[in-house]
């Protein structure tokens, strides 16, 4: 078995309103930043996994994003795997 940490970045699909980043774009230019723009919130889950190997790892991890993680209709996941320090 081999350690792996994951981080799952969740993000809305495009096309489905954003108010978190809406709000935040909107108040921007008031504290000077006047050149941000397109501003998305997501959430980041990092979590630590034992598999045999990095494809059993990323499947473990990807059907728990498809499972619990995620709202599949209304949010994509983008998983990123690494191997953990021994």
């Amino acid at each position: 078995m081999s350690a792996f940490e994951a981080l799952v970045e969740v993000r809305l699909r495009p096309g489905i309103a954003d108010p978190q980043g809406s709000t935040i774009e909107r108040s921007l230019p008031a504290l000077g930043f006047d050149n941000v723009s397109e501003v998305k919130v997501g959430k980041a889950i990092r979590l630590h996994i034992e598999a045999d190997d990095e494809a059993g790892a990323r499947g473990q991890v990807e059907a728990l994003c498809q499972r619990f993680l995620t709202n599949p209709v209304i949010e994509d996941s983008v998983v990123t795997l690494t191997k953990a320090a021994s």
